[in-house]
């Protein structure tokens, strides 16, 4: 169980921010269903009016902390808008083992979330497929910039090959599992970037 630290710490400003904290810490080590919104409460630690005055549903605390993760630089996302590195290996960092939180292997987040409130009408599984969505053009807008034949369809297979390798990473627990799919992703910008004849 968890213990809430002092009192001290209860009150004041910053709520919004622990509770979003305290939620990301739960869901990566324990899931998003298996995870009360009381027990939100008391690792943040807010009260539970608190909670829901600014969460007031489980799946709005659930799509504030995936738009958390999507603007912390902390998803595949943000490898794919790097200026520091070239192109072709911006979309192979999509494979790279990630730096930060090595334990536990948790996947894709939006994958997760996505398996875990099924409903494809549901706000939480509708954002989870926006990103997923959003990755597939973004790496699409980079093999145009490689002027690949076919960036659309190549691009489907490098994200299909990324999120695979995300799950199977969880599943197996080798947060490096990724280096199978790199090099599957290798041979494919291989062969799209070879000049014909």
């Amino acid at each position: 169980m968890v213990t809430a630290p002092t009192t001290g710490q209860r009150r004041g400003r910053g709520g919004r921010e622990r509770i979003l904290a305290a939620a990301a810490r739960l869901f990566a080590t324990q899931g998003i269903n298996a995870t009360a919104m009381e027990q939100v409460a008391e690792e943040a630690p807010v009260s539970k009016r608190t909670l829901y005055a600014h969460f007031p549903a489980k799946s709005d605390l659930v799509i504030a902390h995936l738009k958390d993760l999507a603007s912390s630089g902390a998803t595949l996302e943000s490898a794919l808008t790097r200026e520091d590195i070239s192109v072709r290996e911006r979309i192979l960092s999509l494979f790279d083992q990630p730096t930060a939180e090595a334990a536990p292997v948790r996947g894709c987040p939006f994958i997760d979330a996505a398996a875990e409130f099924p409903d494809p009408g549901s706000r939480v599984h509708s954002y989870a497929r926006e990103q997923k969505l959003r990755m597939v053009e973004l790496v699409t807008v980079l093999l145009t910039e490689l002027d690949c034949r076919s960036p659309g369809p190549l691009a489907e297979q490098l994200v299909t090959l990324a999120d695979g390798a995300a799950s199977r990473a969880m599943v197996l627990g080798e947060a490096d599992y990724g280096r199978h799919a790199r090099a599957a992703a290798e041979l494919l910008l291989e062969h799209a970037l070879a000049k014909p004849g």
